[in-house]
C-alpha cells in the first residue's frame, strides 16, 4: 500500500535558513551522561519540528527499570537501540533489543521497556506526531506523592494509558 506525501507546509520558492544543529557534545537536558545515572537528551522537540515529531536520546543506567505496559491514543512511539540491551515488550512478548534493533509501536499498541541488564543502555525514542514529552520526562519522577486523581490527570494529559 502506498501513501501520499504529507500536506505541503512550506510555500516559498527559494528555501530558507532554518536547520537546527545540535553537537554531540551538548549535555543532556535531564540527568548526567556517563555518571551511572539516567540521562535524556532533547534532540528534536515538538517545538523544533513544528509538531511533526519528537526525537529523544535516553541513556539508561544498569538495572534502570522502565515504564510498565501502556499505550498511547494520539502518538506512535519508536525505539532504536544505540548501545547495550533494552528489554522491550511488543504487546505479545518481551525481547532483548540490542544495538541496531528497532521497534515501532503505532497508536494503541501495547508496549513497555526497561534496562534489566548489568550494563548501561542507550536508545533513541521517536514520537509521531510531535507531542510535548519534555514535561512528561521532567515530571514523571515526581509523582510519588501525587494522589490517584493527580496521577490519572498527569498520564491522561501526556497520552499514557497503563494496563494491569
Amino acid at each position: 500500500m502506498s501513501y501520499p506525501y504529507p500536506e505541503q507546509k512550506y510555500w516559498g520558492e527559494d528555501g530558507e535558513v532554518s536547520a537546527v544543529f545540535r553537537p554531540a557534545t551538548t549535555p543532556p537536558n535531564l540527568g548526567e551522561s556517563g555518571t551511572g545515572k539516567d540521562a535524556t537528551h532533547y534532540l528534536a522537540t515538538t517545538a523544533t519540528t513544528r509538531g511533526e515529531f519528537g526525537l529523544y536520546r535516553v541513556e539508561m543506567r544498569p538495572r534502570a527499570g522502565g515504564p510498565k505496559t501502556h499505550f498511547h491514543k494520539r502518538i506512535s512511539e519508536s525505539f532504536f537501540i544505540l548501545d547495550g540491551t533494552v528489554h522491550v515488550f511488543d504487546g505479545v512478548r518481551w525481547v532483548d533489543a540490542r544495538k541496531g534493533d528497532f521497534l515501532h509501536v503505532p497508536q494503541g499498541g501495547l508496549h513497555a521497556f526497561r534496562n534489566d541488564s548489568d550494563a548501561p543502555a542507550d536508545m533513541l525514542l521517536l514520537f509521531t506526531p510531535g507531542a510535548p514529552r519534555e514535561e512528561y520526562f521532567e515530571q514523571v519522577s515526581q509523582l510519588g506523592h501525587a494522589s490517584e486523581e493527580e496521577r490519572a490527570a498527569f498520564f491522561d494529559r501526556h497520552d499514557s494509558y497503563f494496563v494491569e
